[in-house]
């Protein structure tokens, strides 16, 4: 007998007693289990079939599952426990056919496989479905052709809020318009939003069942979604939506957001608010976790029960034990993430799973191999860059404020403190970044952190009180001393007014914390501001959180972070700076129509990052994203992070030495955003120095065949994903740049990309040498007119037209300027442009 293909049997006959499967009639109907060779397998009468159990003269055996008509519903094709189920693949698919079954399961005991004929590939399944679970998904056929031909407009959304939306007069009247779509609440895609429904559209039509959304934190992967979810259930590919979120407070913001997008034709409720009659809603919302307590999703869930699954913050709500979740139901699987993958190179050795680094990296390319971007290219990615430059989102104002506490601490030297051990000797123990808050304690180090953000932080635009703020802190403890040092401060600067509501303790700790979170983004904590009746915003001002609200969390009326910790993964980073990158406008929040129109438009158009551990200098300049992560020793050593050094050993400490800001510099962030933000283009560079045709083309000098090969072999994989306009924008370059010119700089032949004023310099300079112009009295202003019908279209089109009076009107390069210019040049210069100037790259 074998053993092997004899316990596979077993554990397969359990699975199906199970799911409600019959092998004999009984009191709930007639057997729905036909065998092949009609052979039931049990301990007892495993002995039947001896030692081929494996064949038969009629070849493997197969479980021919039936519905309630006796017809065959699922072939279920059963391998022993050494072989791979999916080695059954073709032969089950030939008896399914045969059978006009459209369900096959291939199992070997241990896993299992469903494979729908009408939909993909075999999908990993760890229950069987029962016979109504799967009688009911016999009902849906999906169908990819008619998702992809799905028409989405930037009003698909505005559609389901509002059908004849465009029909009203109100829509018609410019003047009115706005107010009419404030009203109703409508929402239209922007173009990269539906740029990335597009982007499923032609995935699905090519196979693909898993896509991955990267998008920055306020680009409104919410409503993204909504888009998506309609594009599935209006076409019918499929009956019904999971959306996983991993934490409470997400989950009340997800189905809100739901209801108000899609209400009028889907429904959303969030499971444990119906458990009863969840089957009925077109959407179901849900925490990860609640499903994973006691098995749930297997005791109340069939597979087939959601033909489309949503993960938000991908790689937080499929990790570890919540892979099980989302894997346990076949179809569809789409993915959002706000953090980009790392860089990060793999490790030689398997012991740098303590360094938060190397647990982040694998976290990060697990979540794109889950949801089939192996090559780490996700379906459609829109970046923190991207945002900034369309003008729908804000880069931080960087405040960096370095006490003399958090100077030493950072220091390579580190804080060192001279002190007695039990034995009556003088040693030395030294504190690091790391130190702080858990084994270092610096109360007037804490003060100090609290009166800077106080002192600089911004003032809301209607009431000048203090604006809204985010604090992060080291931990549940550091949070409650912040929110007491807070409040006191508050209480001497606005006597009265707070009575200890102004900062609020928002951790795991807090029994109301989910429920204040929403509150706060709401505008209802402790209640309305009573500064100004008619204006909403919130009593409390101040959130002081440790990891609640770094992932997810929307509350667009931030105007200040404030960093109190140092910070190590690069992943946190984003998500932390991400929470003020949302526009809004204040104005939204005051009741009162008369004094909305006198006030006029407030919007947000920047926020205060306070940095008091040098995160962003870390993350900017010292934070080494190609660094092959070291074997940790057991002795002290630099860390890889802000903090310098640290004695593993070190006794916990507190100073009572007064502290103060000793270093504190100010700096916008630019439209080139940050370093973490542009790895985009050394992605590039790196996957065009290892692709060897290209590397081959370069060395030959065959630029003709190496910008072909970058077209065809690196761009738009797949679309949205590396194209020119953006890696110039993730250069930061203030100009068009050819292919040949990424390929040099790749490859090293230009140091860097020359700016548009560099690139006039050259040009201008190749000019005199060729032209030589007398009039040595007069080059600025040949330069100017040089410089302006260069790189200023309208100026190129008045003087090419001969439209000269125009220029009255220009406001940059006038008439009297073309005065200035020789009578000569006037004509030579626009002709030696012409001839010998490549105009694109000034565009």
């Amino acid at each position: 007998m074998r053993a092997k293909e004899a316990t596979a049997r077993i554990k397969i006959n359990h699975l199906l007693d199970d799911a409600g499967w019959r092998f004999f009639d009984d009191n709930d109907g007639p057997a729905n289990i036909v065998l092949e060779p009609n052979v039931k397998i049990t301990e007892q009468s495993i002995e039947v079939l001896g030692e081929d159990y494996e064949n038969t003269k009629n070849g493997f055996i197969d479980f021919l599952l039936l519905d309630r008509d006796g017809k065959p519903l699922i072939v279920l094709e059963a391998k022993s426990e050494d072989k791979n189920p999916l080695s059954a693949k073709e032969q089950a698919r030939r008896y399914a056919r045969s059978q006009n079954a459209r369900f096959i399961i291939l199992s070997n005991g241990n896993i299992h496989y469903l494979w729908d004929l009408k939909q993909g590939n075999p999908a990993v399944i760890t229950k069987f479905p029962g016979p109504d679970d799967i009688v009911n998904h016999y009902a849906f056929k999906p169908d990819a052709k008619r998702l992809a031909n799905e028409p989405v407009g930037d009003d698909y959304i505005a559609l389901t809020q509002l059908l004849g939306y465009a029909s009203e007069a109100a829509w018609k009247n410019e003047a009115e318009k706005p107010a009419f779509i404030e009203k109703h609440g409508l929402r239209f895609l922007r173009d990269y939003q539906k740029r990335a429904v597009e982007r499923v559209q032609e995935e699905a039509e090519k196979g693909a069942t898993r896509f991955l959304f990267e998008m920055a934190t306020g680009t409104g992967k919410t409503l993204t979604s909504a888009a998506v979810i309609k594009l599935f259930l209006k076409t019918q590919n499929a009956k019904r939506v999971l959306f996983l979120v991993d934490r409470l407070e997400l989950e009340d913001q997800a189905n809100k957001a739901f209801k108000a997008l899609l209400k009028n034709d889907f429904t959303s409720v969030i499971y444990k608010e119906r458990r009863d009659d969840w089957r009925k809603a077109d959407i179901v919302v849900t925490t990860v976790q609640s499903l994973l307590f006691n098995d749930k999703y297997k005791r109340l869930f069939s597979p087939t029960d959601f033909d489309l699954v949503i993960s938000d913050e991908a790689h937080r709500s499929i990790g570890g034990n919540s892979r099980a979740v989302f894997e346990y139901f076949v179809g569809y699987k789409l993915g959002l993430t706000a953090t980009p993958k790392d860089y990060l190179k793999k490790s030689k050795s398997l012991t740098t799973q303590r360094d938060p680094r190397e647990t982040e990296r694998r976290m990060m390319l697990d979540t794109y191999r889950t949801f089939g971007c192996e090559t780490g290219d996700p379906t459609f990615r829109y970046s923190l860059l991207d945002g900034v430059k369309q003008g729908y989102l804000i880069n931080p104002y960087v405040i960096d404020a370095r006490t003399g506490v958090t100077t030493q601490l950072l220091s390579d030297e580190g804080y060192i403190v001279e002190t007695i051990d039990e034995n009556g000797n003088e040693v030395e123990e030294t504190y690091g970044g790391r130190d702080f808050e858990k084994k270092f304690f610096a109360e007037g180090t804490n003060e100090v952190f609290c009166k800077a953000l106080l002192k600089h932080g911004l003032r809301d635009p209607i009431t000048n009180e203090f604006g809204k703020t985010l604090v992060f802190t080291v931990s549940q403890n550091h949070a409650a001393k912040i929110a007491q040092i807070l409040n006191v401060m508050a209480d001497q600067l606005w006597p009265g007014r707070y009575n200890s509501d102004f900062a609020m303790q928002v951790t795991s700790h807090v029994d109301t914390a989910q429920k204040m979170t929403i509150n706060f983004a709401n505008n209802n904590l402790r209640g309305h501001s009573p500064f100004m009746p008619d204006y909403r915003t919130s009593k409390a001002r101040i959130c002081i959180t440790v990891g609640m609200m770094t992932t997810g969390y929307d509350c667009p009326d931030l105007l200040n972070l404030a960093m109190m910790r140092p910070i190590f993964s690069p992943s946190d980073f984003v998500q932390m700076k991400g929470r003020g990158t949302r526009k809004h406008n204040f104005i939204s929040e005051m009741f009162d129509p008369e004094q909305k129109a006198s006030i006029g438009e407030k919007q947000k158009t920047v926020f205060r990052l306070f940095d008091f551990f040098a995160n962003c200098e870390f993350f900017e300049e010292k934070f080494k994203y190609d660094e092959e992560l070291p074997v940790p020793k057991p002795k002290p050593v630099p860390l890889a992070n802000p903090g310098g050094f640290s004695t593993p050993t070190a006794k916990a400490y507190e100073s009572f030495e007064p502290d103060q800001i000793v270093y504190q510099s100010e700096k916008q962030i630019g439209e080139e955003g940050m370093r973490i933000d542009r790895e985009l283009f050394q992605k590039f560079e790196s996957l065009a120095r290892d692709d060897k045709q290209l590397a081959a083309y370069v060395e030959a000098q065959n630029w003709e065949a190496a910008t072909r090969r970058v077209i065809e072999g690196l761009f738009d994989k797949p679309d949205d994903y590396f194209n020119l306009e953006k890696l110039r924008r993730a250069s930061g370059v203030d100009r068009r740049i050819s292919i040949r010119e990424l390929i040099e700089k790749a490859f090293g032949f230009i140091p860097k990309f020359r700016s548009k004023a560099e690139l006039i310099d050259d040009e201008f300079q190749k000019f005199l040498l060729d032209q030589k112009p007398e009039e040595g009295d007069r080059i600025s202003q040949i330069r100017y007119f040089f410089e302006a019908y260069l790189s200023d279209a309208r100026v190129r089109t008045i003087i090419d037209a001969g439209h000269l009076g125009d220029l009255n009107v220009n406001p940059t390069f006038t008439t009297r300027d073309l005065r200035d210019v020789p009578e000569k040049w006037r004509t030579l210069i626009p002709e030696y442009i012409k001839d010998y100037v490549p105009l694109n790259s000034f565009l």
